[in-house]
């Protein structure tokens, strides 16, 4: 197939992947109001049962988007496409109350190929952050010592939206084993939040007595994002492979506008907005792989995000209270440590069985909180993941993959006020391996 003709059927395919995708929304979590929302997981189908890690992951039959170096092992006579979706259920507590809800969202779609020797390409689409919530606080405010009635404050709280990523990435091996790869990558979405205060006395809603104010904070946002990545493998012996991986992800100041709505009772709207209110953090991860005898691979990664110096736009009362600006601020958020491990097993990657040939995985991760909530630390992640990858065909060469995974995530702060979430994921791909660029010379 010509380049252009596959370059064609790449766009395609992940535009209409794109618009089903960013249609859809992937969290139903109280977390997802802060900032840009719930970072998503940017793992693909088969390491993302093996706890997410992929910065010493390199083959010539996979897309390792998070490190683009790994682009320029992709095999020469392969088009790689990987598709995936997620179905999840996720357990909310808070105090003795208790919530669950379910999601279903198209996930990633990703392709790979090869430009010429020792260079490769990837394009695709993956979700960046999640906004997805609806709750209710409701607290008393005061007694009202005239008319001896228990006032109550209840906030309505909803959002919507998130971002998402389409990208384009190269890989090149310039000396044997070191391979250099960078992404490029265009962010856009809709980012959505209500907050709808009434009051009561006594249980009634009452508006004569007590205004109430509904605030609708919104942004259109449009960025780049980038990232760098770097890889150098050894031959320690004919059956161990070592692969020290590492990637820097650009961080800079997003210019696009956030506005914030606020409107009384008796129909008062205050309007504000600023510009250059949100703010990508520089991320840093290094990894390392072992591979033994093509049957095992494990592999482990640590990653540190600079959340802190990172803004969100927020608002400050002015001129005495009588009035409020929209403002870019830094606080509400703190830096980021995560860590990822996980193994792969095959037991014959070439056996005639089918059985033999199918992966085994499993993984786990951590991270430190990134969130301050009213001044208080938000919620840290672990994760538990398992999986299997099912060859799509009974022959012994089936290079194309269904991988279905599991995942368990529970996310919890140490102040007791926060909530707690147990999310349960089963993610399935489809990872399709052709060889579109051979040559044939009989017929």
């Amino acid at each position: 197939m010509h380049t252009r003709h596959l370059l064609a059927t790449v766009v395609i395919a992940a535009l209409g992947v794109c618009q089903a995708a960013a249609q859809g929304n992937g969290t139903n979590s109280s977390y997802s109001r802060f900032g840009l929302g719930l970072p998503s997981d940017q793992s693909q189908s088969y390491n993302r049962s093996m706890g997410g890690v992929a910065q010493g992951l390199r083959a010539g039959n996979r897309i390792n988007k998070q490190n683009p170096a790994s682009y320029s092992a992709i095999d020469s006579l392969s088009f790689l496409f990987d598709v995936g979706m997620n179905l999840q259920r996720t357990s909310m507590k808070q105090g003795g109350k208790h919530q669950s809800a379910n999601n279903t969202a198209f996930d990633y779609v990703t392709a790979g190929f090869r430009l010429r020797r020792n260079l490769g390409m990837s394009l695709g689409f993956v979700p960046f952050t999640n906004i997805g919530y609806s709750f209710t606080q409701t607290e008393t405010v005061t007694e009202d010592p005239m008319l001896m009635q228990r006032i109550t404050q209840t906030i309505d709280y909803s959002g919507s939206g998130g971002l998402h990523e389409v990208y384009g990435g190269i890989g090149w091996q310039p000396l044997n084993g070191f391979s250099l790869g960078f992404n490029i990558g265009y962010l856009w979405g809709s980012l959505s939040h209500f907050a709808i205060q009434t009051f009561a006395e006594d249980g009634t809603t009452n508006t004569a007595n007590y205004g109430s104010l509904t605030t609708a904070y919104s942004s259109n946002t449009r960025t780049w994002k980038a990232e760098v990545g770097a890889q150098y493998r050894f031959v320690a012996n004919p059956t161990n492979r070592f692969t020290i991986g590492a990637t820097v992800g650009i961080g800079h100041t997003i210019g696009s506008e956030a506005l914030v709505l606020r409107t009384s009772l008796q129909g008062d709207t205050i309007p504000r907005s600023t510009r250059n209110a949100f703010k990508l953090p520089m991320t840093y991860s290094l990894g390392l792989g072992w591979e033994h005898a093509e049957r095992l691979l494990v592999a482990a990664d640590a990653t540190m995000e600079q959340w802190k110096d990172c803004t969100t736009p927020q608002i400050q009362s002015i001129n005495g209270g009588s009035d409020i600006a929209y403002v870019a601020m830094t606080g509400a958020y703190t830096n980021r440590w995560r860590v990822n491990a996980g193994a792969e097993y095959v037991p014959a990657r070439y056996d005639a069985a089918y059985v033999r040939r199918i992966n085994y995985r499993i993984g786990a991760a951590y991270s430190t909180p990134y969130l301050k909530i009213n001044g208080l630390e938000g919620p840290s992640e672990f994760s538990l993941t398992a999986g299997i990858g099912l060859p799509i065909t009974n022959t012994y060469n089936s290079r194309s993959y269904v991988n279905v995974g599991v995942q368990w995530t529970r996310r919890s702060a140490s102040a007791a006020q926060l909530i707690t979430e147990n999310t349960f994921r089963l993610n399935i791909a489809l990872s399709f391996n052709e060889s579109w660029f051979m040559k044939w010379k009989f017929r």
